[in-house]
């Protein structure tokens, strides 16, 4: 899935990140390269916590998945 950032530059030149379906998702880099990977890293990091957070929710009740494509 792609994500979309929303980029500023600030004061000291650095550029700050985050991203739109992702709020979460705050990050920042030297250079916008830097950026992209760090955006990608910290969008990771979020929904990484927050899948684990739905399945602690989930403990001990009967349950199935099923992926879905969203485009």
């Amino acid at each position: 899935m792609d994500y979309t950032i929303i980029v500023q530059k600030n004061e000291n030149g650095w550029y700050t990140g985050q991203c739109e379906q992702v709020p979460e998702a705050i990050s920042q880099g030297a250079t916008l390269e830097e950026l992209k990977e760090n955006m990608a890293d910290a969008i990771k990091l979020v929904l990484d916590y927050k899948k684990e957070e739905t399945r602690k929710s989930y403990i001990g009740q009967k349950i199935f998945r099923r992926r879905i494509a969203v485009l």
